[in-house]
């Protein structure tokens, strides 16, 4: 059983190519300092995550190794997306269901503050108030 879990774990997250990301122009940066390699070690395996720094957009990878990244840009972040356009479906069935979930938590959000202002007491009792 605990075998099935783990080959299903490793089918969920693909392998991206790191030679691949190096040859799109990806930077790599080694983790010099315990800070450093602890951060790496926080990033999620197997997936580019966007990130932006002084107002600068990056894309970074954490390599198998544990203490180094794959650092690129949009332009090198497209050109991965370009070849590999079935992870890009995938971002954007990502974004419409955060979407929609981020529609329900609205109109949920709307019901509750209509409750609490049709409340005067905002669900205090007479008993709460000393009477």
């Amino acid at each position: 059983m605990f075998a099935f879990v783990a080959g299903a774990a490793a089918a969920a997250t693909p392998r991206i190519d790191e030679n691949q990301l190096s040859a799109l122009g990806f930077k790599v940066l080694v983790a010099t300092t315990t800070v450093q390699q602890e951060w790496v070690k926080t990033l999620a395996p197997g997936q580019i995550r966007p990130m932006q720094r002084n107002g600068k957009k990056f894309f970074i990878y954490p390599g198998a190794s544990g203490n180094q990244i794959y650092v690129g840009g949009p332009a090198e972040y497209e050109a991965y997306q370009k070849l590999h356009p079935d992870g890009q479906q995938s971002a954007q069935d990502a974004a419409t269901k955060a979407s929609a979930y981020r529609g329900k938590q609205d109109a949920a959000m709307r019901k509750a503050t209509a409750r609490d202002l049709s409340d005067p007491f905002l669900g205090a009792s007479w008993a709460d108030l000393g009477w």
